[in-house]
């Protein structure tokens, strides 16, 4: 396991400007197509899972709240969604799409509803704490409920290459904790949720981070605050690239994202 010391806990607002990649809805490409075919599957395979006929989504982190819609959109049974995120821009659309939302952290939502599925995808490596909100999320779920992650992992062959070279799977200031398979089994072990799933996936952004940095710093690309490395006209195709290299790979080695499906320990 990785971690940043100090955490800029206090620092939120100012390491999450507006033109934070999250906070934007995702543009059509191929790329992202290919992206959302795999979540299909991967989301209709979990909702098959559940029994209840009226379903209750969380997204945490879900700004205002467009993969909800694409849940939502798979089965007649989700009924209730609703997104945690310290973003208030995202409220409002939130809303207008039909979701409840809680502004803050995940750590300070109080609710008495429990939920059958929680997504917290890109999350986990972002907070201070991640056995706190694990363990938070273990308190909300249904006792069938299944809570799903995508979070770097660290021990890939991009993270290598790109070790001291600032590999975009840092994200720094903004990635807190970073986890392999081993440590994260010690995560969930201690927050009393058990490993269903486990999956590697591909890591294309981080690619495209860690090789347009590269060449920015070659004095081959241009990168500032206005324009970081997903707004560059070259994020696309080094994506699409490496997105099919790193599919081709994922059957027989350690990419460097994993998708990890989770249960109540007792369930």
């Amino acid at each position: 396991m990785l971690m940043i010391d100090p955490v800029p806990a206090d620092q939120l607002h100012e390491i999450y400007p507006p033109n934070y990649y999250s906070f934007i809805e995702p543009k059509k490409s191929i790329v992202n197509n290919i992206k959302e075919w795999l979540d299909k599957r991967r989301f209709k395979h979990i909702l098959n899972r559940l029994k209840s006929e009226h379903l209750k989504v969380l997204d945490v982190g879900g700004g205002s709240g467009w993969l909800l819609n694409f849940v939502r959109s798979l089965s007649g049974r989700v009924k209730e969604t609703y997104v945690v995120d310290i973003d208030k821009n995202a409220e409002s659309l939130a809303i207008q799409n039909g979701h409840k939302y809680f502004r803050g952290r995940i750590e300070d939502f109080e609710t008495t509803e429990k939920f059958d599925f929680v997504l917290l995808l890109n999350l986990i490596e972002h907070v201070s704490d991640p056995l706190a909100v694990m363990k938070k999320i273990s308190d909300i779920l249904t006792p069938d409920g299944v809570l799903l992650i995508k979070t770097p992992n660290y021990d890939s062959l991009d993270a290598r290459l790109y070790r001291h070279k600032n590999w975009g799977g840092y994200h720094c200031p903004r990635h807190w904790v970073l986890f392999g398979k081993d440590s994260f089994q010690k995560l969930a072990v201690a927050a009393e949720l058990k490993i269903t799933e486990f999956t590697y996936t591909q890591g294309a952004p981080f690619w495209a981070v860690s090789i347009l940095t590269s060449l920015h710093r070659r004095g081959l690309v241009k990168l500032s605050a206005a324009r970081p490395a997903f707004m560059h006209p070259l994020f696309a195709p080094i994506l699409g690239v490496f997105g099919a290299f790193d599919l081709l790979r994922v059957p027989f080695s350690k990419t460097s994202q994993m998708f990890i499906t989770l249960s109540k320990e007792n369930s």
